[in-house]
């Protein structure tokens, strides 16, 4: 079969730069993209190149040798180097496989119409040249653009570490400059959101169909995101990861990308007044400023619970629960007795004994403004408490019980 080639290896030739132009012709004309990368003369000499390789991938495969697919898989590399979309590449190759085959018909029947027949067994083998030289050019592109997508995933995680960890020159890019990098304003409104460990995480909400932009952290101490709020207020945040499902804390509003690292911390710090055991929860910080500052000084809080709930933690699990849940849900209620019998779904005169007792056992009077921030305090210090935490400190010699009267 590989005879009638090198009997119109000439007239092929010929032939083949013709197609070269034509085929050159309709890819600028029809594909943008192709247009905007490479200039004629240049898409027309690859063009050219690959119509050869495909003739001599015909005659090798007829012989029954392996086809050459090292320019196949260099050019596959190429353009997907230089972001050409893979579909335009494919689709012009493809279109290189059909004008070939007529340019074969053409210049055999220039040469012998008679010895057209002898072409026809070709054609597999042709489709299946073509076929091969696209899957190497597919499987080329493919693992560049992966390669590439790596080395952008890491150049973001490192411009995203200079913003979120406060990192100067000497580590890696000024802020400024990886926020530039990213794409973020010199200046802006931004915030940071912490997610909790054993959270699904909030990679699907890069962007809402309204919402701010996210850009996200992943790394094994947690998942952070750096949201560009634009016009959007904070409590939008909430909004974005509410569904989510979710427990993260969300950081106050920052100007400008040297304060992210800051914004950071604020978020962790956000996040701890939010404990494990609330289920799903987006804690903006400045909505919960008191339980922030307990969180932010883990020895004091510490003190705090022995100080001040010391008694009530040392008594049995269940009625140290009881007298702890009755408090919070006081506190929740602003003070209504009658309004916290009903989400604890018992009598009012229950509740107002357990706070009695409440009282007497930490010498805190529930009628004092003061005392009710301690035991509100205390209160969030034992919500945050983290198992590495030490045991229920003992009983201890505070104020002297209040009576009330």
């Amino acid at each position: 079969m590989e005879r009638i080639i090198e009997e119109i290896r000439e007239e092929l030739s010929r032939r083949i730069a013709g197609t070269a132009d034509r085929l050159a012709d309709r890819t600028l004309a029809e594909d943008a993209a192709y247009a905007a990368l490479l200039g004629r003369a240049e898409l027309r000499e690859r063009i050219h190149h690959n119509l050869a390789q495909s003739v001599e991938g015909l005659v090798r495969s007829a012989r029954g040798l392996p086809v050459e697919l090292g320019d196949a898989r260099a050019t596959g590399t190429l353009r997907a180097e230089q972001g050409l979309p893979l579909a335009s590449l494919l689709r012009t190759y493809r279109r290189g496989g059909r004008l070939l085959w007529h340019t074969l018909t053409e210049a055999v029947t220039a040469h012998d119409p008679a010895a057209l027949p002898r072409l026809l067994p070709l054609a597999s083998v042709l489709w299946d040249v073509v076929d091969q030289l696209t899957d190497a050019v597919a499987e080329a592109y493919r693992r560049t653009e992966a390669a590439r997508f790596d080395r952008d995933r890491e150049r973001r995680a490192s411009l995203l570490d200079a913003l979120l960890d406060g990192g100067g020159p000497a580590e890696g890019p000024a802020a400024s400059e990886a926020a530039a990098q990213l794409g973020l304003p010199e200046r802006g409104r931004f915030a940071v959101v912490v997610i909790g460990s054993g959270s699904s995480g909030g990679r699907g909400a890069e962007r809402a169909a309204t919402g701010p932009r996210v850009l996200w952290r992943i790394r094994a101490d947690g998942e952070t995101g750096l949201v560009e709020l634009g016009r959007h207020p904070l409590e939008s945040v909430r909004d974005l990861l509410a569904p989510l499902g979710v427990r993260a804390g969300v950081s106050p509003v920052v100007e400008a990308p040297g304060d992210l690292a800051r914004a950071r911390w604020l978020a962790a710090l956000a996040l701890r007044t939010a404990p494990a055991s609330a289920g799903p929860h987006t804690a903006l910080l400045d909505e919960r400023l008191p339980m922030a500052l307990v969180a932010s000084q883990a020895e004091l809080a510490c003190r705090l619970r022995q100080v001040v709930l010391g008694p009530v933690l040392a008594l049995p699990a269940e009625d140290c629960r009881v007298l702890l849940t009755t408090l919070g849900t006081w506190l929740a209620c602003r003070g209504s007795t009658t309004q916290a019998s009903l989400v604890l779904y018992c009598h009012r005169n229950t509740v107002s004994n357990r706070l009695r007792r409440l009282e007497h056992l930490t010498g805190r009077s529930l009628s004092d403004p003061a005392q009710v921030v301690e035991l509100a305090l205390a209160h969030a210090a034992v919500l945050q408490r983290t198992p590495g935490d030490t045991a229920p400190p003992k009983p201890t010699a505070g104020r002297p019980a209040h009576r009330p009267a």
